[in-house]
This record gives C-alpha cells, sequence and structure tokens, in this order.
C-alpha cells in the first residue's frame, strides 16, 4: 500500500486563522509536519502572498478550495489555477443541488458545462462531496445519478462525508468510485451528535481499508476536521501520529 503524502484542508483551522492570522496557521501545520495544505480561502492574504508564505514553509498547495468554478466565472479560476501550479479546480454543492432528479439534472449541466471548459484548458475538475450526495433516491444513490448525467467530472472523495453518517461502507464506496477518484479528503468520527468529528484513528471510519482501496495515483491525503471536543491544533497533531505511526501518510516529521 502506498504512502500518501499528508496535508490540511485548511477549514479546520479556520477559528485559529481568523484569530491569529494565516501565517501563524501556516507555521503551525507544518511544525506538525504536514506536507501541504488545501485552503479554502486565503486568509486576508492574496493568493500570491499565501503561494509565497506555502513555498517559505515547504508546504505544497496540493488543491484549493473557493477557486471561481461556475460557468460565468470558470475562465477566472483556471488563470488562477494555473498561476497557483494547480493540476485541480474544486467544485461543490450544498444540499439544495441534490434535493430531487430535477435538482440533479440542472446541477450535472452546469457542471459538464464548466468540466468541459477545464479539460480545455489541461485542467481536471474534481468535485468535493458532502454526505447529502450519498443518500438514496428511489433506491439508487444520489451520486451514481448524477455521475451518469456528469460524465467528465472526476471527484475529491470525502471518505467519511461519503459514508452518510455509516449508512455506507467506506472501502466500497471507494471501491464503486475508484475510476473517477481524483483526491481525497479524510477525517474520522463516530456518526452521532453535534461535534461527532474525531481525530484520525479515533472514531469509526476504517482508515486502514480506505487507503488500500484508494486509487494508487493519489499522491496526497487531505485532512479535514470540521470541528472536533479538542483543540483543533491538537486533533491535527493526533491525526499526523496515528498516519505515521501506522504506516499510512508521510510527513516531514
Amino acid at each position: 500500500m502506498r504512502k500518501r503524502k499528508l496535508a490540511v484542508q485548511l477549514y479546520t483551522l479556520r477559528r485559529e486563522a481568523e484569530k491569529f492570522g494565516m501565517p501563524y496557521v501556516l507555521k503551525a501545520v507544518a511544525d506538525i509536519g504536514y506536507m501541504g495544505v488545501e485552503p479554502a480561502g486565503w486568509g486576508g492574504m492574496t493568493p500570491q502572498d499565501f503561494k509565497k508564505a506555502c513555498d517559505d514553509l515547504g508546504l505544497e498547495i496540493v488543491s484549493a478550495h473557493g477557486i471561481p468554478c461556475a460557468p460565468e466565472n470558470i475562465d477566472e479560476g483556471i488563470a488562477l489555477a494555473k498561476e497557483l501550479g494547480l493540476k485541480h479546480i474544486i467544485c461543490g454543492y450544498g444540499g439544495a443541488e441534490f434535493k430531487d432528479l430535477d435538482a440533479i439534472k440542472r446541477t450535472a449541466e452546469r457542471t459538464s458545462i464548466v468540466a468541459d471548459k477545464v479539460e480545455a484548458a489541461g485542467l481536471i475538475l474534481a468535485q468535493h462531496n458532502h454526505a447529502h450526495e450519498f443518500e438514496y433516491l428511489d433506491g439508487k444513490l444520489k451520486y451514481d445519478i448524477y455521475a451518469e448525467l456528469c460524465p467528465k467530472v472526476k471527484f475529491q472523495l470525502d471518505i467519511y462525508w461519503s459514508t452518510n453518517f455509516f449508512k455506507n461502507n467506506e472501502v466500497e464506496v471507494i471501491e464503486h468510485f475508484n475510476d473517477r477518484i481524483e483526491l481525497l479528503h479524510l477525517k474520522d468520527g463516530i456518526g452521532t451528535g453535534k461535534i461527532h468529528m474525531r481525530p484520525l484513528g479515533e472514531g469509526k471510519l476504517d482508515i486502514p481499508g480506505a487507503m488500500a482501496a484508494s486509487p494508487d495515483h493519489i499522491q496526497s491525503v487531505i485532512v479535514e476536521l470540521d470541528d472536533t471536543p479538542y483543540n483543533q491544533i491538537i486533533a491535527l497533531q493526533r491525526s499526523y501520529d496515528y498516519m505515521t505511526a501506522y504506516g499510512l501518510g508521510i510527513g516531514y516529521r
């Protein structure tokens, strides 16, 4: 099984960024030993200054949320992605875009327009999921319906959300969508309660099984912990320690 480089989705540290600033957050991530980041906004910096700060700390920007990716502004998104040296543009949708078959069809139509433009520019459109895509509609998984209607979009699979609070099996989901997965989001949790996420290895997710089932081409796994009962930096440290101790990921420490 390949060991993937460990990165952090910076939404995890949004409150720390608001309180202490993005440079503090980036240094904290680097000090733990993570090798990359995925921003969700630039924390008051310009994208260019953000990239320089990452370069100075040896952090790779593995992908980015918040790059413009609607049909009306995808040209702007493509230009920014190329400036930052990104291979992927990430899109994502709320529950309303997947609430019924008509909504899914509209979402697929808009996404297909974007996917064509991104492909023409030599980049890859990858969609980040939440739990609502992994509900069932008339006995069929919503993401299956969408995937058939939108064949060019690839997936940034959030393994935890794909279980839809453990109604689905994470390894089976990965195997099912294997040829469409470009990037991975990894979180852990117990699936119940208001704050149900946990540091990696401390919840119910079969992380070793998920890593073994994931496509070989994936270079980095992106850790995202929306909220935990702990200090978020400590939660990231515990996640890093788990992944490196069990040979599931690599970092600088």
